[in-house]
């Protein structure tokens, strides 16, 4: 059924302008964006805005450049510049224990620097030429790790996380965004083992913080001795002073903050997956379902999935000051019209953060402006897949994000803001929103990579598209769902319910997935 467009604002009276409100998050952005309503793609793949186009960088079970194909349920994503001016799309593939059909290589071919041999996950790499948006090549860089979800860029590369604890599994990797083939698999051993979800790092002081997805998890920080051994240090979890074990799903009052101190944790590398009792045997606190997780100018963002009062999702700023700090809640959802489920997230160069949604029925790409309204930036049209993976290149021109069920992973140019760092609008540099659509495809076809289809808002493709279909007609209401109704966003709305409501100082965000223990364990 086709959807209106869901408008939402900030709910009461802050008493400080817009700007005021988000001058801290916002404080890099160079101009003003209004992406418009969506428009229906005619491929059925991804609506945009008008202006903006995709081009289909592959699809699972492409043939990669090192002989393996591309596995399936890509998932979170970071984008890297390499020295030669090319960037490097770094994408994990939640793929479970012994899903052999969905790996990259077959049971006899299992690349001998694997993890597990019985581990189908992992992690490959995508580089682009950004002056073109064609794919140079593709490679596996970790193998045999189970349900590699999401991560986070740091200085070492993108660290992938494992949601799954079962036989000496639930670690973090880091891997390099120049590998051109398979990387030996070093788990991080002080970064813990528990369910991972998301990891982001300090670039200053090196510190990484992570999100537990558990319903009983708590929120953590590694704490590097040296900068010199950055993975050697302590292990910590997030406390409220003066309150033990302090439960923070109830919490429901936007703008309340607390004092936060740290615990360290005894025992990072446990037998058992028990690291989040011991934390809270010594006061720690408690966060229902961490999930996405993003540093920015000097704040740490997270999503609690089944937090707040009508356990739809909470967002937490920490401010983090050394042994001290402050934990504030700066959004709550009470409505699944709000948002549904979003998983992974990002800050864009020019500061509006994107959430990808993983819920039921029509699913986003969001985006929070610098009003504070929740707006549609791109709807997946091809099924009711989760979008995962939603990033941005170094200079804020591409977004890369993951149609997961349907292993698409797709690039979106278009008029993107241009930042202060100088950068310029996508349409100039990687395509543009009308080039990317004919060229790349064209061009992209020749490669052995499958980075064969393309669409432009508005527009039929120039070339023919069997990637962008993947294997799968589009249902009439997907197809149209967003028919124009949705991308737009107004402090008005005419559909207000379920509004999120917003911190005095911080940026409004969303709710994240809403999975079940069962999945979260697969």
């Amino acid at each position: 059924m086709p959807r209106t467009r869901r408008r939402h604002f900030i709910q009461g009276s802050l008493g400080i302008s817009a700007a005021a409100l988000f001058s801290n998050l916002f404080a890099r952005r160079a101009s003003a964006s209004a992406y418009g309503d969506l428009v229906p793609d005619p491929n059925g793949v991804l609506d945009l805005p008008e202006g903006f186009s995709y081009v289909v960088l592959q699809e699972a079970g492409d043939a990669m450049s090192d002989g393996y194909v591309v596995p399936a349920r890509p998932d979170g994503m970071a984008c890297f510049e390499l020295a030669d001016g090319n960037w490097s799309l770094m994408r994990n593939h939640e793929v479970s224990r012994g899903d052999e059909a969905s790996g990259a290589y077959s049971a006899d071919a299992v690349p001998k620097e694997a993890y597990d041999p019985d581990g189908y996950g992992g992690v490959t790499r995508v580089v682009i030429d950004p002056s073109s948006g064609e794919v140079v090549s593709s490679n596996l860089v970790l193998a045999g790790t189970f349900r590699n979800c999401a991560g986070g860029p740091s200085p070492w590369g993108w660290l992938s996380c494992e949601e799954n604890v079962e036989d000496n599994h639930g670690y973090v990797f880091a891997c390099p965004e120049d590998a051109e083939a398979v990387v030996p698999a070093e788990p991080i051993l002080g970064f813990g083992r528990f369910n991972h979800e998301a990891a982001a790092v300090d670039p200053a002081t090196l510190v990484t913080y992570l999100t537990e997805d558990r319903g009983d998890g708590c929120f953590y920080r590694h704490v590097p001795d040296s900068k010199d051994t950055p993975f050697e240090g302590r292990l910590q979890a997030l406390r409220i002073v003066d309150t033990d074990a302090f439960e923070t799903a109830p919490l429901g009052k936007v703008g309340e903050m607390f004092d936060i101190e740290w615990v360290d944790v005894e025992e990072p590398n446990p037998a058992d997956d028990d690291i989040r009792y011991a934390a809270q045997a010594l006061g720690a606190s408690v966060f229902i379902r961490g999930e996405g997780l993003w540093y920015f100018d000097g704040e740490v963002y997270f999503s609690c999935t089944n937090g707040g009062p009508a356990g739809l999702g909470q967002i937490f700023r920490v401010i983090d000051n050394g042994d001290t700090g402050t934990l504030e809640l700066i959004a709550v959802s009470d409505s699944g019209d709000t948002l549904d489920f979003p998983d992974n997230i990002t800050v864009a160069p020019w500061g509006e953060l994107f959430i990808a949604e993983d819920g039921s029925g029509d699913q986003y790409v969001r985006f929070i402006d610098a009003d504070g309204s929740i707006c549609d930036f791109a709807r997946n049209a091809i099924s009711d897949s989760e979008l995962a993976g939603v990033c941005f290149s170094p200079d804020g021109t591409a977004m890369f994000v993951n149609i997961q069920g349907d292993g698409l992973t797709l690039m979106v140019t278009g008029p993107f803001p241009v930042d202060d760092g100088g950068g310029s609008t996508g349409g100039d540099t990687s395509g543009g929103a009308d080039d990317s659509s004919g060229g790349g495809s064209d061009s992209n076809a020749s490669t052995s990579d499958g980075a064969s289809a393309s669409g432009t808002t508005g527009e039929p493709p120039t070339s023919d598209s069997d990637a962008a279909t993947s294997g799968s007609d589009t249902d009439g209401d997907s197809a149209g769902g967003a028919g124009g109704g949705g991308g737009g966003c107004s402090v008005d709305g005419d559909n207000a319910s379920g509004a999120v409501g917003l911190g005095a100082a911080a940026l409004a965000a969303a709710v994240l997935r809403l999975p079940s223990d069962a999945d979260a364990d697969e």
